[in-house]
């Protein structure tokens, strides 16, 4: 997609900002755009499959780089305009809606803008990702996903492994802790080897947290009590979304294990994938997924959509609203799934 296609997603914190400075009957407009509006013109548009060339490859710099980075800034901004627009919002109507949109902006500009980010290996993109993923309270991201879920993703031993049959609920009472247990563990086993204490402070999700805190703290001080807990509830929320994400782009699908005890190598068979155009903008291009664990280090701008992997029916936010609904989640992805195992066979 052109980089003009890929700005555009910058309406959306706009549109946010908007709804949390006008309150009211606004507070909804990001949840009833995202969750509504969007999801049912994916059931009408036609999904995007062209890939970009190796020319486009040449100019991968330039104006991508700095859409993710825009992003991330504007997150901190919906957060402290919650913090300060909070005791202007007079009913419970209000304040879910206000929760409900900075925790759709959690989940996307915070947690997904700071997985980008987090790819990349530049002091200020690693600098963005974190503090991007600290407005989620989410920081402990930044290590279980690079290192643990790309190396064991679709395989029992990741904690965001979604076996067929499991529904979204299940699945996230075991990934939210999960992962976090899994940044402590890949540190631990790290200081180890260098014969280190992980009680000490060359322990990055030690350190995270510790910071995480902090920014909680100093939030907690400049809202108030109320606006802080709010805020809490908004990145649990996003948490939720999150980790909806990581259960529908990997739900049934398992790596093969080898006669040696290893898993077969990641292929785009082993994530599902979607080209629907306004998912894509959206996240970035997160839905073209199986790329992206084929090749991690790929930017979000080159992604290829392949042939041979899964397809989801629709984009990402009616896949997020569809698994929300276990039942019809099954009806509509078990067929599929029967004929991803049959291709297998």
């Amino acid at each position: 997609m052109p980089p003009v296609a890929y700005a555009s997603v910058i309406l959306f914190p706009i549109l946010a900002a908007l709804g949390l400075g006008l309150g009211g009957q606004f507070a909804w407009s990001m949840p009833l755009v995202a969750f509504g509006l969007v999801p049912a013109a994916e059931l009408w548009l036609r999904p995007v499959t062209v890939n970009r060339g190796d020319e486009a490859e040449a100019r991968a710099e330039t104006v991508y780089d700095q859409i993710p980075r825009v992003l991330a800034l504007s997150q901190w901004c919906l957060v402290f305009l919650f913090l300060l627009r909070w005791e202007s919002y007079d009913t419970l109507v209000e304040q879910a809606g206000a929760i409900a949109t900075l925790g759709i902006a959690c989940g996307t500009f915070g947690i997904n803008v700071g997985h980008e980010l987090g790819h990349r290996t530049g002091r200020l993109d690693q600098f963005l990702a974190k503090a991007a993923l600290a407005s989620s309270l989410y920081v402990h991201f930044f290590i279980e996903h690079n290192r643990g879920h790309h190396a064991k993703v679709s395989t029992p031993d990741d904690p965001v492994f979604s076996p067929r049959g499991c529904s979204v609920y299940g699945h996230w009472f075991r990934a939210v802790p999960g992962t976090w247990l899994e940044a402590w563990r890949l540190e631990a086993t790290r200081l180890e080897k260098k014969g280190t204490s992980p009680w000490s402070w060359q322990n990055e999700h030690l350190r995270l947290q510790l910071a995480q805190a902090g920014v909680a703290g100093a939030l907690f001080f400049l809202g108030g009590p109320a606006a802080a807990l709010a805020w809490v509830a908004s990145a649990v929320l996003g948490m939720l979304l999150l980790e909806t994400v990581n259960y529908v782009e990997h739900y049934g699908l398992s790596r093969r294990k080898l006669e040696t005890g290893k898993y077969e190598r990641v292929q785009p068979i082993h994530s599902w994938n979607s080209d629907h155009p306004l998912g894509r903008i959206l996240l970035l291009d997160l839905s073209r997924h199986s790329d992206h664990h084929a090749n991690p280090g790929r930017p979000y701008q080159l992604l290829r959509s392949f042939s041979e992997a899964p397809q989801f029916p629709t984009g990402y936010p009616g896949m997020i609203l569809l698994a929300l609904l276990p039942p019809a989640f099954f009806a509509i992805m078990h067929p599929r799934l029967a004929a991803w195992e049959a291709a297998r066979a």
